[in-house]
């Protein structure tokens, strides 16, 4: 314990102290102000420095206690003393609030095993255990199940007597004292519980049970549990109505039979099979429907070309089931015959196309679910009428070509040489539109129609057959061609020689 006060010692800072007022007393003539601001701030000093003469007094000479009261620094650095303030006084102890679901666990010939859940609200006192107390149907004495508080939300009360029926209730307790009491719902009968009941529903109840109007229902719903079960049946939480819905219990199953399904048979059922105070249920979701009412209106939108627009609205009764789609017809007014465009259609508004020019049509709408179509349709009551309208064959206009040319010759005459006795022919082509005539001359003399040419002209190509030319045939030739358009000319030389023989062929 001396080592603790040790680092108090007030040495140090006393000889701090004086430098500190050495220097500030350095320019003051006289050393008699020193001690005038001490009074101010040596009020504080006693306070702390009460202690240090008990603790220093053996370590300090006397000569260095005189500076003592001046000491600027210690006093500085020390707070004010506080007056001390009275302890708060704890907030009272709070009881807890009840415990929450007490439920019962497991029963036998001698026991029965409860458990509960922790209260909603502790409180600041929090919780030292439970209580569990258990008394007999018709009477008020309760009688504590544990002897010590218990911590756990589960506990078995023994040594019971096989028969008896308890009540039992649970109190949470801390330093506030016992909470409210949370009472188990229905007294526990102790007797032994061969087999707990457990209901056995088929798949294909699990999930929604859709039925047509008129057919049979017929339910079949296995369970176990022994002793023999208590079956009950409900329908959207209140009793079935025998004369509606007939049920058939046995150890085994629970029959729910339904002769003629109708809408009003829709709902939620649920099976609950009781042993004791154990208990299972199950729920079976039914649901009727038929085919739905018509759409509740409909009309005809625009007509043009060969199309028609329709719109209706849904119906009203949807069979008691979702509507899967729509069915249009339309009839021509000459025939009044029913043919289908659109089947299964989901939207509200259609365009029938694909209409005769000329007809008058009506439409029609059904609707459709899961059971079929609607027995009635929505009719239109305007027809569309699908105008004729004429037309008029217009032929393209289009500037035909002039083909008008004057004569030209494409293909000129050659000279020739023919041979005395042989015949021979010159030719040539020529084009021009209109047709051109043509003449051929001999020296610039027409030939007109001797005998001895022949003139053919055919598709443009002109020809002078001359028959066995004598020497006297040969000069020049000339093939003229004339339209209306002008003329064209073309020329040429022909020679006509004589054979020479030797004339050991003349002998």
């Amino acid at each position: 314990m001396p080592a603790k006060p040790a680092p108090i010692k007030k040495a140090p800072s006393k000889k701090a102290a004086p430098k500190t007022a050495e220097k500030k007393a350095e320019p003051a003539p006289a050393p008699e102000p020193a001690p005038e601001p001490a009074p101010a701030e040596a009020a504080p000093a006693p306070a702390e420095a009460a202690p240090a003469p008990a603790e220093a007094a053996p370590a300090a000479p006397p000569a260095e206690a005189a500076p003592a009261p001046v000491p600027e620094a210690p006093a500085a650095e020390a707070p004010p003393a506080e007056e001390p303030k009275p302890p708060t006084p704890p907030p009272p102890a709070v009881p807890t609030s009840a415990p929450l679901n007490v439920t019962v666990e497991d029963v036998n010939d001698s026991s029965v095993t409860i458990k509960w859940r922790p209260p909603e609200t502790i409180g600041d006192s929090g919780l030292d255990g439970y209580t569990v107390e258990y008394c007999k149907d018709q009477t008020t004495d309760w009688v504590v199940a544990n002897a010590e508080l218990t911590e756990s939300n589960r506990l078995v009360i023994k040594d019971l007597t096989k028969g008896d029926v308890l009540h039992i209730r649970v109190v949470a307790v801390n330093p506030g004292g016992r909470s409210e009491p949370s009472v188990l719902a229905e007294p526990v009968k102790v007797t032994e519980i061969v087999d707990r009941p457990k209901i056995r529903l088929p798949r294909f109840l699990r999930s929604r049970l859709v039925k047509k109007t008129g057919e049979q229902i017929n339910i079949v719903i296995p369970f176990v549990g022994k002793p023999k079960p208590v079956v009950t049946w409900t329908k959207d939480g209140q009793p079935l109505d025998p004369k509606k819905v007939n049920v058939r219990n046995s150890d085994k199953d629970s029959i729910l039979f339904i002769r003629t399904a109708e809408r009003d048979h829709s709902g939620n059922y649920e099976m609950t099979v009781k042993v004791e105070s154990f208990e299972d249920k199950a729920t079976i979701v039914i649901q009727v429907v038929e085919p739905p009412g018509p759409p509740t209106s409909i009309k005809l939108v625009d007509s043009w070309g060969f199309n028609a627009a329709l719109e209706w609205a849904p119906p009203k009764d949807t069979g008691n089931t979702e509507i899967t789609g729509y069915t249009i017809q339309k009839a021509d007014k000459k025939t009044g015959e029913w043919f289908t465009v659109l089947e299964h259609y989901h939207r509200l508004t259609a365009t029938i196309s694909d209409l005769i020019m000329g007809n008058s049509y009506s439409f029609r709408v059904f609707a459709e679910n899961k059971c079929g179509r609607s027995e009635e349709a929505a009719i239109t009551k305007t027809l569309a009428t699908i105008q004729k309208t004429g037309i008029v064959y217009k032929p393209m206009e289009y500037k035909e070509h002039d083909f008008s040319e004057a004569p030209k010759f494409t293909t000129p005459l050659s000279d020739r040489a023919a041979t005395v006795g042989y015949t021979t022919k010159l030719l040539c082509a020529v084009r021009g539109s209109p047709k051109p005539k043509i003449e051929w001359m001999k020296n610039q003399m027409i030939i007109g129609d001797d005998p001895k040419f022949r003139q053919i002209s055919n598709q443009g190509v002109c020809s002078l057959e001359i028959r066995k030319p004598c020497s006297f045939d040969g000069g020049i030739y000339t093939c003229r061609a004339r339209n209306s358009l002008g003329e064209a000319s073309v020329a040429c030389k022909l020679e006509v020689k004589q054979v020479i023989l030797p004339e050991a062929d003349k002998k």
